[in-house]
C-alpha cells in the first residue's frame, strides 16, 4: 500500500523528492502518512478534495485483497 500511495503522489506533484510515506500497523487498520512539499499540498488534495479522495479509493480497492482498513492522511 505504501509503494502505491508513493507512486500516485510523486506522479501528481512537482516536487517528487519530497514525498514521503509513513506506514503504521494497529492490529487491523494499516495509516498511511503521505507528506508532500507544501507547495504541492493543492495538487495532491485537488479542488473540494476530489483527488485526495480519488487516491483513497485506490488504495482502499486495492486492500480488500488483505482484508485490512487502510486510512490515508495527507500531512
Amino acid at each position: 500500500m505504501k509503494e502505491l500511495v508513493e507512486v500516485i503522489a510523486k506522479a501528481l506533484v512537482d516536487n517528487p523528492d519530497a514525498v514521503n510515506v509513513e506506514e503504521k500497523v494497529n492490529g487491523n487498520t494499516i495509516e498511511l502518512e503521505l507528506h508532500v512539499d507544501s507547495s504541492d499540498m493543492g495538487k495532491v488534495i485537488g479542488k473540494k478534495g476530489r483527488i485526495a479522495k480519488s487516491i483513497r479509493n485506490v488504495v482502499k480497492a486495492a486492500a480488500t485483497k488483505t482484508d485490512k482498513k487502510v486510512v490515508v492522511d495527507i500531512l
